[in-house]
């Protein structure tokens, strides 16, 4: 790739490490403002329970993210063991706790724990994760609430990098509570006026949808998925997939890589988000958004 070519490629690049370094450092700005004028810090608790190497790294990250901007959090590592009942009642006891307004409970959970069932033990104005039964029906019914923290990252990206949704035809690629549905609903809300078409394994035909689509969020799981031959000039491609694929040439065996086929869709797109660095690291950065927010109770007085 020459220079010319590589700054071009360079200016259709989502950066979600930039953007999420400025949403961190505007709540660290607000932070230490609240605390230097004698308030509280907001605060965060997190709930890992087993020995997931993943999940260990997701919480330390997230820990590592209030340090860095002045929320005071707490971290109660369980074991595998831990009755569903004794994490429930671990969850009442930080939802009764005035220092903290989120409570993030890392998935996911052991089999014989029933994951709806902890989720629905959130005080769901502490909900921060968004995934509460009633944030999620806020959402849908267009109220405000606690959105889940990807999708939200997802809208930021698009806000501060000026992508226009309205009247654009987006297509989701995925269905999941996570990231697939309530993206969808984000972004049929007025605030975004996209047309949306939600795309998943049944879904006859994948190709026409997004090949007719100005705006694609892949978020299912495959790797390299979308193909450069799937997609029309000028499209918008945020790729939500994080994946571990087995690599000779890397020094841990795998390297990580998105849903979309970067290199096939690069020349075609507009805008694209890289894996890592797009999405990733918007999630974290929206979860102490909303943090913030039920700090300020600015979603539930």
């Amino acid at each position: 790739m020459n220079s010319v070519t590589e700054n071009i490629s360079l200016k259709k690049i989502i950066d979600g490490k930039l953007i999420s370094s400025k949403v961190k450092a505007e709540i660290k700005e607000e932070v230490s403002e609240l605390v230097q004028s004698g308030k509280r810090p907001p605060g965060l608790a997190f709930i890992l329970v087993g020995e997931d190497p993943a999940s260990k790294v997701y919480v330390k990250n997230k820990g590592k993210a209030c340090s860095d901007i002045g929320f005071y959090s707490v971290t109660e590592k369980l074991p595998d063991s831990i009755s569903e009942e004794e994490l429930i009642n671990l969850i009442q006891t930080f939802n009764n706790d005035e220092k903290i307004d989120g409570i993030l409970v890392q998935l996911p959970l052991p089999k014989h724990i029933n994951e709806q069932r902890v989720i629905e033990s959130i005080n769901y104005k502490k909900d921060v994760d968004g995934f509460h039964p009633e944030n999620t029906g806020r959402l849908v019914s267009g109220i405000k609430s606690f959105i889940p923290c990807t999708p939200y990252g997802i809208t930021e990206l698009l806000k501060r990098y000026n992508i226009e949704t309205s009247g654009k035809n987006v297509t989701v690629i995925g269905r999941s509570n996570i990231v697939g549905k309530p993206i969808a609903n984000l972004l049929i809300q007025k605030e975004y006026n996209a047309t949306v078409s939600i795309c998943h394994s049944k879904t006859k035909d994948l190709k026409s949808y997004t090949l007719n689509a100005d705006i694609i969020i892949a978020a299912i799981g495959s790797p390299d998925f979308l193909k450069g031959d799937m997609i029309k000039e000028d499209v918008v491609i945020i790729d939500v997939g994080i994946n571990r694929v087995e690599s000779s040439s890397s020094p841990n065996g795998y390297k990580i890589t998105g849903d979309v086929d970067f290199e096939s869709c690069l020349e075609k797109c507009k805008m694209i988000t890289p894996v890592p660095g797009g999405v990733g690291p918007m999630t974290i950065a929206m979860l102490m958004k909303n943090t913030l927010d039920s700090y300020k109770k600015i979603i539930y007085s």
